[in-house]
C-alpha cells in the first residue's frame, strides 16, 4: 500500500484515508493514480460492502499540491490534458463505485477536495469543515469536479460559488447539500458509524442497482422511455436471487441471508474483565 494512502478494512467496510498531512492531503499525480487504483480494487473486493473516505491531519483535502502545480506550470496542452483526464478518471471511478460511499469531512476541503466530497454518495462533516472552490482565484476553472459539485448544489448556487471562491462553512455546506449532515468533532465518527450500520445490512445488488437508478433518473426527463425503464428495473430485481430472498425473509419474519452474513463476520468488542 502506498504511503500517501491508508486502507483499513473492517466489518465489511473499507476506510480509505488520504495520508499526506504535511501538505493537508493535497493531490498530486501520484496520489490521484493511487486513489484510482484503490477504488478499482475495492470495486472488485466482495468482502467490502461500503467505503469511507477520510483525511489524516487537520484537513480533509486542500486541493492541488503546490509542487505539482509548479510542474504543471511548465506543461504544454497535451500534458495538461493527460493530467486532467487522470483526475477525471479518479473522480468518475469513485462516483461509479457500486458500493455506498461516505465522505468523512473533519476539516477543510478545497478545490479538488470538494470534488471528492461531492462524488461520494453521502458526506458527513464536522463543524470545523469548510469548503472553498478556489480555482477562480488562480485564474482557473473547476471543470473536472464540476459534474459532481453542480449535481450536489445545483446550477444556480454553483454559478455563485464557482465565480466567487467564497468560504463555505459547515452550516452553509449543509444548506447547499454538499454535506448530508453535520456533527461535532467528537460525534463525527458516531454519525458515520450509524450510517454504516444501515448500509451494510442493505441488499448488495440492490444498492448497486439503486445507485445506477438514481444517476439515470436524475439525468433525464420523466418521459415514456424513463417510465418504461423504471418498470423494467423493478421487474428485474424482483425476480433476482437477492430480491426473492428479501421478499421471502419479510414474509417469513426473519432476517435476510446477507444480514446474517454480516453478523457472522462482525467483530464483537471484548468483554470487560471483572
Amino acid at each position: 500500500m502506498p504511503e500517501n494512502l491508508l486502507v483499513d478494512k473492517r466489518n465489511m467496510v473499507a476506510i480509505v484515508t488520504l495520508n499526506r498531512p504535511e501538505v493537508r492531503n493535497a493531490f498530486d499525480d501520484v496520489l490521484i493514480a493511487n486513489l484510482t487504483r484503490v477504488f478499482e480494487d475495492l470495486e472488485k473486493d466482495d468482502t467490502v460492502r461500503a467505503v469511507v473516505l477520510a483525511g489524516a491531519g487537520t484537513a480533509f483535502c486542500a486541493g492541488a499540491d503546490l509542487n505539482w502545480m509548479k510542474r504543471m506550470a511548465g506543461y504544454g496542452y497535451e500534458q495538461n490534458l493527460a493530467d486532467a483526464e487522470a483526475l477525471a478518471r479518479m473522480l468518475r471511478t469513485l462516483d461509479r463505485l457500486s458500493k455506498p460511499t461516505i465522505a468523512r469531512v473533519h476539516g477543510p476541503a478545497y478545490a479538488g477536495g470538494v470534488g471528492l466530497v461531492a462524488a461520494c454518495d453521502i458526506a458527513i462533516g464536522s463543524h470545523e469543515a469548510e469548503f472553498r472552490l478556489t480555482e477562480v482565484k488562480l485564474g482557473l476553472s473547476p471543470a473536472t469536479i464540476s459534474p459532481y459539485v453542480i449535481r450536489a448544489m445545483g446550477e444556480r448556487l454553483a454559478r455563485r460559488y464557482f465565480l466567487t471562491g467564497e468560504v463555505i462553512d459547515a452550516g452553509e455546506a449543509y444548506r447547499l447539500r454538499l454535506l448530508s449532515d453535520v456533527a461535532s468533532k467528537e460525534e463525527l465518527d458516531g454519525a458515520v458509524n450509524a450510517l454504516l450500520g444501515h448500509l451494510v445490512i442493505g441488499g448488495r445488488a440492490a444498492q448497486a442497482k439503486i445507485k445506477d437508478l438514481v444517476r439515470t433518473v436524475a439525468a433525464g426527463p420523466a418521459d415514456d422511455a424513463m417510465i418504461a425503464d423504471t418498470a423494467r428495473r423493478i421487474a428485474e430485481i424482483r425476480v433476482s436471487l437477492e430480491g426473492k430472498e428479501g421478499i421471502a425473509s419479510f414474509l417469513e419474519k426473519r432476517k435476510p441471508g446477507w444480514v446474517k452474513q454480516f453478523e457472522a463476520v462482525r467483530v464483537k468488542p471484548p468483554r470487560k474483565k471483572k
